[in-house]
């Protein structure tokens, strides 16, 4: 009787720890993939919504680093002056008490122009080689070799912030234009970058959403002559760098980027 008790014990039981150990089986090699997605993982905090990473980028509460990398093919690199100016324009902006640095990356020209936000996504995940890791956020710009697709015989696209840490520069619309080249080039980056710090009201968190959205143009103001005005990046408004300066943030569009962690 004890032998044939002890017998059907066993049997009963041996389900039960060959479910347990499938089980462990499983959670063990879960782990593994995990450890092993590094690269998924780590693009995982450049892959948000624009605007959702606006008070990272401004803030030092999680990252006291900023590195810009610049993305461009021979005969596309953006003027010195314009790197230069836009460094400044960061420091002025930007709460990062562990610097803010710009490198540069030269990639072999893409193919596929005029370009689609879609096929800009596609080289940005082919060349981008800075991600957010630690305490520094990393942030993508593309001086793009070709145009928008959405340009037409009236209009021209010269910028798109299209992620919370990615934006693209149509160089060679800009090069193909009769305006002052650092003139176009210093302003479009602000303002495209100006909508990856969430201007204007973009994840709808703005501290003036009345009276300074524009109703007529999304993610813009309507202060005139201000950085994140619609018309700022119209290639007609843009003149001569003797009589014109690069458009500043007016006073509303700043308190909004400050209100964030902002300078």
């Amino acid at each position: 009787m004890f032998a044939k008790k002890n017998k059907g014990t066993i049997m009963k039981n041996f389900p039960i720890k060959l479910l347990l150990c499938s089980l462990l089986l499983l959670l063990f090699t879960a782990c593994q993939s995990d450890d092993s997605g590094e690269t998924n993982n780590e693009r995982t905090e450049n892959l948000k919504a624009l605007g959702t990473s606006a008070e990272d980028i401004l803030s030092d509460d999680f990252y006291t680093r900023l590195v810009v990398e610049i993305v461009y093919s021979n005969g596309f690199r953006p003027k010195q002056l314009t790197i230069d100016t836009f460094r400044t324009f960061l420091n002025q902006r930007l709460n990062k008490p562990g610097g803010i640095s710009i490198v540069e990356t030269v990639i072999d020209p893409p193919q596929g122009e005029p370009y689609t936000i879609s096929e800009i996504r596609d080289i940005e995940s082919n060349v981008r080689t800075r991600y957010t890791n630690g305490n520094e956020i990393a942030v993508f710009i593309f001086f793009a070799n070709g145009n928008s697709s959405n340009d037409t015989d009236t209009s021209v696209t010269l910028g798109s912030a299209y992620q919370n840490t990615s934006l693209v520069i149509y160089e060679e619309t800009l090069q193909s234009l009769p305006q002052d080249l650092f003139l176009m080039e210093a302003t479009t980056i602000r303002h495209e970058f100006g909508h990856i710090l969430g201007l204007v009201d973009i994840t709808g968190d703005d501290i003036h959403p009345e009276g300074h959205i524009d109703p007529d143009s999304s993610k813009h103001c309507l202060v005139e002559g201000c950085l994140m005005y619609f018309a700022s990046t119209i290639p007609s408004n843009i003149t001569n760098p003797m009589v014109s300066d690069i458009p500043a943030l007016d006073p509303l569009c700043i308190e909004d980027l400050q209100v964030k962690g902002g300078l």
